[in-house]
């Protein structure tokens, strides 16, 4: 019998929930096996209902909107459909992105050879991200996105696409894991031991949402904060990662 996973519960009432997704759960239930914990079955058993308007991946964590009406199901989908949610995200990135702020406009299609998986392709279907530093480190930088348009993978292809894949990502990028002996000099796993890496998910997080109340029209903004593995990631790459001072900060200050 598959455990069940907590749920933290960021905001409810009788037309809508906001959950902060935990890594490795579903948003919804697997098409073959249908045993597998997700987000929108754990909402249906308990607040008796659940409809979907966006997900996640397996293992990005973070805010996740679910109507529990079909009236607030409508609503939301409106929104969605003219871009109007705003769905902000942290990640960490591969090597040093340069720019402070750009945007990623690349069309987005299936992967005819991978399947699953996405690609850019001029044939595809439009897809716009928002990307802002937010910190950089020697070999990775940590990022804000917001998706102006929902493709599938669309932040995972589009930072991939600009030769900065996130961090820790088998499928667009080359790691599977962040392992402390990557940038630990002189870092020694006692014999007959293996190395527990720092994180071994996704480096994505949904952060933040920001949209209009389907039954009062009011503007709303949930957060949830990163969880522990990608917060560790970060306070790694700050201690042994941390930017060299230029030449000019070591002759003047």
């Amino acid at each position: 019998m598959t455990k069940k996973p907590r749920l933290e519960i960021l905001y409810a009432d009788s037309s809508l929930v906001v959950v902060n997704k935990p890594a490795g759960l579903l948003s919804i239930p697997d098409r073959y096996d249908q045993t597998l914990p997700s987000v929108k079955v754990i909402i249906r058993e308990q607040f008796g209902s659940a409809y979907v308007v966006h997900r996640l991946d397996r293992e990005t964590s973070g805010v996740m909107l679910m109507p529990l009406t079909p009236e607030a199901h409508k609503a939301l989908n409106d929104q969605f459909e003219h871009h109007t949610v705003v769905k902000t995200y942290e990640a960490i990135v591969s090597g040093i992105v340069d720019r402070d702020e750009m945007t990623i406009d690349i069309p987005i299609a299936p992967d005819s050879r991978r399947k699953g998986l996405m690609k850019p392709s001029a044939k595809g279907k439009e897809a716009r991200t928002v990307l802002r530093v937010l910190e950089r480190f020697r070999l990775a930088t940590h990022v804000e996105c917001d998706l102006i348009t929902g493709r599938q993978h669309q932040i995972r292809v589009h930072c991939s696409a600009i030769g900065h894949p996130l961090l820790v990502d088998a499928d667009y990028g080359t790691s599977q894991a962040f392992l402390l002996s990557s940038i630990k000099r002189r870092y020694n796993v006692r014999k007959g031991e293996t190395e527990r890496p720092i994180i071994d998910r996704l480096t994505l997080h949904a952060r933040r949402i920001t949209f209009n109340h389907p039954d009062t029209g009011l503007g709303m903004t949930i957060e949830a904060p990163p969880p522990k593995d990608f917060a560790a990631t970060l306070q790694v790459l700050r201690k042994y990662a941390a930017p060299y001072a230029s030449t000019f900060e070591a002759e003047f200050f």
